[in-house]
């Protein structure tokens, strides 16, 4: 079973997040990129909100954002694109990095490192430690103009390049990416063991 579907505080993880966009206001559409064999699990809310749709996942990360794009109502001013296994994320943060990005073009969530971390050529032997006062461990959601990242979909397609997420191809134009500050809490659920902890933080918030 894919992650997103695993069942966090009684509902598919992805619900969390569904469900906190949907509150939100100023929200025109949400697109949920997912294989059809699993989109009639969302019968009962697409049924009350005619505001989602689907689109159909690529092979890569940059292929499905692209399909979820390409999906959107025209007129939309922020294209926010937000992880299933982010389930934690708040409205406070999900607004200030729509504020940030709508003032500069593209944001992104991310915190300061608290871990040391050290490059290695082989896996095998420390080749230097990195300095963290420059490191930024990046969440999501990342928030782009249309245009913006049409452009930089149209450079990443023509030169045949692969990035990790969604303002790195904002940043192959380049283009300026700001930095919101968001919350250690807004962790990825990647692992079982992440399960216990995201479950303790929403306890925490009820």
């Amino acid at each position: 079973m894919p992650k997103q579907f695993m069942e966090l505080k009684g509902k598919p993880m992805l619900m969390h997040s569904l469900e906190l966009f949907l509150a939100l206001d100023g929200i025109q559409s949400i697109t949920i990129v997912i294989a059809p064999e699993y989109r009639d699990m969302f019968d009962d809310i697409v049924a009350k909100d005619s505001r989602i749709s689907f689109a159909a996942p690529g092979k890569e990360r940059q292929d499905s954002v692209y399909n979820g794009m390409t999906a959107m109502p025209p007129g939309a001013s922020l294209v926010c694109v937000h992880d299933a296994a982010r389930p934690l994320v708040t409205p406070d943060e999900v607004y200030s990095v729509l504020r940030d990005a709508d003032e500069h073009g593209a944001a992104v969530l991310a915190v300061p490192m608290k871990a040391t971390v050290k490059e290695s050529d082989d896996g095998k032997f420390v080749l230097r430690t990195i300095e963290r006062s420059r490191l930024w461990e990046i969440h999501t959601p990342q928030v782009i103009r249309p245009d913006l990242l049409k452009k930089g979909f149209e450079k990443v397609a023509a030169e045949n390049l692969e990035v990790t997420d969604d303002v790195s191809i904002i940043e192959q134009l380049p283009a300026p990416v700001k930095i919101t500050v968001g919350e250690y809490t807004n962790i990825k659920v990647t692992t079982p063991e992440d399960m216990p902890m995201a479950e303790s933080i929403l306890a925490g918030r009820k």
